[in-house]
């Protein structure tokens, strides 16, 4: 039994779609500092540049996902690493904040 050439790159679509999610709940929670009340400067500097992170790995997100779509799939060397080294940013600017 042959397996479905197709469900591989279905699943790494789906697999990209979850990712892009979870960034979009840590870039929400990342911002959640700066609506509190007497939140500084260094706050909303750290909130805004959440939000351009998450803008950026949602883009790398949908360039992925339009690249699963070719037949055959592109491979994605240079968008999975650099989603990965904007994930890491998010992760440490979201402690970051949570910190302040």
């Amino acid at each position: 039994m042959n397996p479905d050439p197709g469900a591989s790159a279905e699943r790494t679509r789906l697999a990209w779609r979850r990712t892009g999610l979870s960034a979009t709940a840590v870039a929400l929670l990342a911002t959640r500092p700066a609506f509190a009340p007497g939140a500084g400067t260094w706050t909303f500097l750290g909130a805004g540049a959440a939000m351009a992170l998450w803008a950026a790995l949602i883009g790398l997100a949908y360039r992925r996902a339009r690249g699963l779509n070719a037949l055959p799939p592109r491979p994605g060397r240079r968008t999975v690493t650099a989603y990965a080294a904007l994930t890491v940013c998010l992760a440490v600017l979201g402690a970051a904040l949570v910190m302040l």
